[in-house]
């Protein structure tokens, strides 16, 4: 129809812009019109990105470029020069925040979450629904990159025998063997071509040409008019850097730009920390760049390694991981994008004559940091420029690279700060806290690189050795340059962060805490030591948390079970280390149970603000009361409480804010590297060989994943399009909430009275399934059959099944976690039957499993589970000792008093231990994850 017809009728109004437009054009116009809005809204944010920066100061957006050498990226910019003696401080709060000033005005929902992105991302802030917020961007369904992957092996079958034969770190005649073995029996469509070790080993070198390779300098170090030289094996960190930056699996789950995260408790929206980018040293340091420049964030690890078993060959590796890459993939060594060994450090030799000598301790440190540098030289530079390169996905970013986080033990700490470590005035790395003080909760001035280089430039100024020494020693500092001072925007003692490995498990508890309660153990006599043993063995086994037998006589010194002891030891001294029996172990008791709540906030995968004052005040509390005991132990101990391990953890709550939760340095990750590493030398006794195996299994690894992504792709066909699973016909009795396995048959209630009749949990068995039917079918809308009461007969049928699979979402982390409970009567040869929390409309309980079993009821399958509650109310008779010591009390109903409930009212799986005093009494081991820590935290607040 001409538009001077058109009829008012085929007119509608943009809610945007408020033209007259015809009906069939609207959803072309709506487009066309949001798009000019989101662009005028941009617009008006980039502006005010940069009237904020003019105002404080900073350079130009127009003006801000970075350079490029011959490598990938676009045509060269020039930045305006920078003061490269600046060293920001990367933990003072940035005021320059970029308020949620384009949100939905939609009502905020419990759980929403809020994402505030820093100025120079040019992104406005968002809000989402719990359900719909994701943290990295999607993957879309491409074709394999590679259609032949194994190459340069001729075939897919010459690269798999390769890969095993490296896997197995076979020697040369091995090798040799196992291709004549294939050789001979060799059949099928894939045709076999490898002859010998030799050519396998030229097929991996030309392989691993794809990624940045080994290199070798020779350094040069004066030292007492001699001049020492040292071999230092390095990939440059730039480099092995791009090489990940290139990778388009990778890519999606890159972070360039720093991130505020906000949850909405129904009243307010908490700021919550876990990944780097999210707290606030990764956020500042964004804010100091030109606006156009993205953080390449750093991790580096390095520490001495035994490499023969009587530890007479040591390696020295550095392990490093890009902080922009999400946890999962950090922290996973064996594949593409998590720590790799970078550099391998030479080891000075003690000289006898030197031995401990302040001058060649200064040479070693001297050694050190010039090595360590060959490795950061390549960013050094581009830490002062910056540098465009092309990602994967053909996206031009300016990187700016900078080491956000050092992760090591004390030892390697005081390496990296250059300090003198134990004797100094002022032993710790990162603030100014005098020796005799270091037991003691109190803010001490911190440690600045800018500091510590004035220091040493004064010092050096001085007309005689005495005095610069003296100079040095009054801050603890040592008269070597720092090499960590040649990277901009880094400050050593702000990336030295507390490891809890080291610090807690290993250091605090396992050569302090732990000694000190044996001491006190042994005090009262060899039966109490007899009883701790037989309290731990009588502890339930939970998955991932060590079963201990006996603990007095056995020296540990994994840090993993150190830890896991720690969690136990209160549920098994409770009864022995009483105020009536030894006041002073009771009073160490008390400690030890905040040391374990201060730990486990520690390791928390996600921290709130409410969880971090809450921490904080788990750290007060052990101060405190390790000052009381402290004071009163001394004359009877004589232990002496000033040491780094004590002091350290004062900055835990501090490290969380400014670079995320402390999975994000803590040394474990890494430490596991050193058995691989130990195994290949202790296999090919050549240390080349250490550094070819690991270029050769990173190539390894990446042909693996791409060998299997094209089978992936390519068997399609044989999988359901709507799941992409293969299709499978067995059927299972499950939901997304738990799922039932291990089914035993069927039984009538007839079969079951005799089978169980003398457990008093069976009495009324089916009265109580009547009971329960009646009520729950029609609490959950479920229709009753023909709309009359169930009456099941002895001759009904249910099935039983033992195992239950529980998932449920972690009020930590807030991803799904599962649990796997028994209820089995011979389960390994012993009974098992695990305790549950139970939700219900007023608050949870705990209960322990009895019978599993599915009840069909108009044709449907009910998974229902009897259950023996420990729910009976003793809120006005809890004891004072499990006050505390932090226990968490529940009392068994009678044994004829159990219950039918619903799988599905199961929120997860539970621990619990019983009380030896009280019979029918348990604790409930609130210390074998995060999440039922929290959830027990809570029921004893509601109880105050």
């Amino acid at each position: 129809m001409p538009k001077s017809k058109q009829q008012a009728s085929d007119l509608v109004t943009c809610n945007l812009c408020g033209a007259n437009i015809r009906a069939r054009g609207l959803g072309s116009h709506s487009k066309s019109c949001s798009k000019q809005e989101r662009e005028r809204l941009e617009d008006e944010e980039f502006a005010d990105i940069v009237q904020r920066a003019e105002k404080k100061g900073e350079c130009s957006i127009s003006c801000s470029t970075c350079s490029i050498d011959n490598m990938q990226g676009s045509p060269p910019r020039q930045h305006p020069p920078v003061d490269h003696d600046t060293i920001p401080d990367f933990n003072d709060a940035d005021d320059c925040r970029n308020e949620p000033e384009h949100v939905h005005n939609e009502p905020r929902e419990l759980d929403d979450i809020q994402v505030e992105h820093h100025p120079h991302s040019q992104l406005l802030s968002t809000i989402h629904r719990f359900a719909e917020f994701s943290r990295s961007r999607p993957t879309e369904e491409h074709t394999p990159r590679n259609n032949s992957p194994w190459e340069p092996f001729r075939t897919r079958l010459d690269f798999e025998v390769a890969e095993i034969a490296l896997e197995a770190a076979m020697m040369k005649d091995q090798t040799n063997r196992l291709l004549d073995l294939f050789h001979r029996s060799a059949t099928g469509n894939d045709s076999f071509t490898l002859h010998n070790h030799d050519e396998v080993r030229s097929l991996w070198d030309l392989a691993s040409q794809r990624y940045t390779r080994f290199q070798h300098d020779t350094l040069s170090v004066p030292f007492e008019k001699e001049v020492y030289e040292f071999d230092m094996h390095y990939r440059p960190l730039f480099d092995w850097a791009l090489d990940l930056l290139r990778d388009e699996r990778l890519a999606p789950h890159f972070v360039f730009d720093a991130q505020r995260l906000s949850k909405f408790n129904g009243e307010r929206f908490v700021r919550f920390i876990d990944e780097p980018w999210t707290a606030d040293a990764f956020w500042n340091a964004q804010s100091q760049l030109p606006p156009d420049a993205k953080p390449l964030a750093f991790i580096l690890y390095a520490d001495k390694s035994k490499l023969s078993s009587f530890g007479t060959q040591k390696g020295y590796p550095i392990i490093a991981c890009i902080a922009n890459l999400p946890v999962h993939i950090r922290n996973g060594n064996t594949a593409l994008g998590g720590g790799r060994v970078v550099g391998w450090l030479p080891i000075v030799v003690e000289d006898q004559k030197h031995t401990k000598k302040k001058k060649y301790v200064d040479f070693k440190n001297a050694v050190w940091h010039m090595s360590f540098y060959q490795l950061l030289a390549s960013v050094e530079k581009h830490s002062k420029t910056g540098y465009w390169f092309e990602c994967a996905g053909g996206i031009q970013r300016c990187l700016w690279p900078l080491i956000l986080i050092l992760s090591a033990d004390y030892e390697e700490q005081c390496i990296m700060a250059l300090i003198r470590g134990l004797k100094g005035k002022f032993p710790c790395p990162v603030c100014l806290v005098p020796q005799d003080e270091q037991s003691v909760l109190r803010t001490h001035e911190l440690r600045t690189c800018h500091q510590s280089k004035d220091v040493l430039r004064l010092a050096r100024s001085m007309p005689s050795e005495k005095e610069k020494e003296d100079h040095l020693k009054a801050f603890s500092l040592r008269d070597v340059d720092n090499v960590f001072s040649k990277i901009l925007y880094t400050d050593v003692h702000r990336a030295l962060s507390v490891d809890r490995l080291h610090t807690n498990e290993e250091g605090l508890w396992g050569d302090h805490l732990w000694k000190e309660v044996k001491y006190w153990i042994s005090d009262l006599g060899r039966e109490a030591s007899v009883k701790l043993d037989e309290n731990f063995d009588a502890l339930p086994r939970w998955p991932n948390v060590t079963h201990f037998s006996s603990v007095i006589a056995v020296d540990f010194t994994d840090g993993t079970v150190l830890g896991h002891l720690s969690k136990m030891i209160i549920f098994a001294a409770q009864d022995i280390l009483t105020s009536s029996h030894c006041k002073l172990g009771h009073l160490f008791l008390r400690c030890v149970r905040y040391y374990v709540e201060l730990d486990i906030y520690t390791s928390l995968e996600v921290h709130t603000e409410d969880t971090i004052a809450a921490g904080k005040l788990a750290l007060q509390k052990f101060s405190e009361i390790m000052g009381e005991y402290i004071t009163q132990s001394q004359p009877e101990t004589f232990k002496n409480w000033n040491f780094p391990k004590k002091h350290l953890i004062s900055h835990v709550f501090d490290d969380i804010l400014a670079k995320g939760v402390t999975r994000n340095y803590n040394t474990k990750p890494n430490e596991k590297m050193h058995g691989a590493l130990r195994k290949i030398y202790l296999q090919r006794t050549n240390f080349k060989n250490i550094l070819h195996y690991d270029e050769w299994l990173l190539t390894s690894t990446t042909m693996r994943t791409e060998l299997e992504e094209l089978d992936e792709y390519n068997q399609r066909d044989a999988c359901d399009p709507k799941i992409n699973e293969e299709l499978d016909e067995t059927v299972t009795i499950t939901d997304a909430h738990s799922s039932l396995g291990s089914k035993q048959g069927n039984h009538s209630f007839s079969d079951i009275t005799p089978m169980y009749g003398t457990d008093r949990a069976f009495t009324d068995f089916r009265m109580k399934l009547n009971g329960f039917l009646n009520v729950f079918l029609p609490q959950n809308h479920i229709p009753l059959p023909d709309e009359r009461r169930i009456h099941l007969c002895a001759e009904d049928m249910i099935t039983e099944f033992r195992f239950l699979r529980v998932n449920y979402e972690s009020i930590v982390d807030w991803r799904a976690h599962r649990d796997l409970l028994r209820c089995n009567p011979k389960f390994y040869g012993s009974p098992r039957y695990d305790c549950v929390m139970v939700k219900t409309a007023d608050k949870p309980f705990f209960a322990r499993l009895v019978y599993m079993f599915t009840c069909s009821i108009g044709g449907t399958d009910f998974p229902l589970a009897l259950i023996h509650p420990y729910d009976v109310n003793i809120a006005g008779t809890r004891r004072r000792r499990d006050d505390d010591i932090g226990l968490w009390r529940v009392r068994a109903k009678p044994r004829s008093s159990s219950e039918i409930i619903s799988v599905r009212s199961i929120i997860r799986g539970a621990a619990l231990a019983n009380d030896p005093e009280t019979a029918g009494d348990y604790f409930v081991i609130h210390t074998v994850d995060t999440d039922i820590f929290l959830r027990v935290k809570a029921l004893q607040a509601q109880s105050v």
